[in-house]
């Protein structure tokens, strides 16, 4: 039988697509491509695997977030990248440094998507 063989892309709805491209580039550091769109390259130093699950339809997880999706990017350091974007103006809604795969914190963009960072443990 074939098999997927990895995640090709994250793909979802914007009030404005260009100006939320724009803040994912400005805010959080994505590179963006010139069809607007971002190319993440696996890094040797990035995590070790992607993850995908879904959620129970009630899950407060989400939260803030009336969205259906978050979106987790992983970093390589947290506080940092903390203290940069809240230069930036970015709310950390919570931080979480004791769950045994890392370091995580929580925001927002302007369009209302809730935005996991993640910092897995080191190997």
């Amino acid at each position: 039988m074939a098999r997927i063989t990895g995640l090709g892309g994250v793909f979802f709805k914007a009030k404005d697509p260009k100006a939320l491209s724009a803040w994912y580039r400005d805010t959080l550091g994505l590179a963006l491509e010139d069809w607007g769109g971002a190319l993440i390259k696996h890094d040797a130093a990035g995590p070790p695997h992607l993850v995908w699950s879904p959620f129970s339809a009630d899950t407060k997880y989400f939260a803030p977030s009336t969205k259906d999706f978050m979106i987790n990017f992983a970093v390589d350091d947290l506080d940092a990248f903390i203290k940069e974007i809240g230069a930036k103006g970015v709310t950390i809604l919570k931080r979480d440094d004791s769950d045994p795969s890392g370091k995580f914190a929580w925001i927002m963009d302007p369009d209302g998507n809730k935005i996991e960072l993640w910092q897995p443990l080191s190997k």
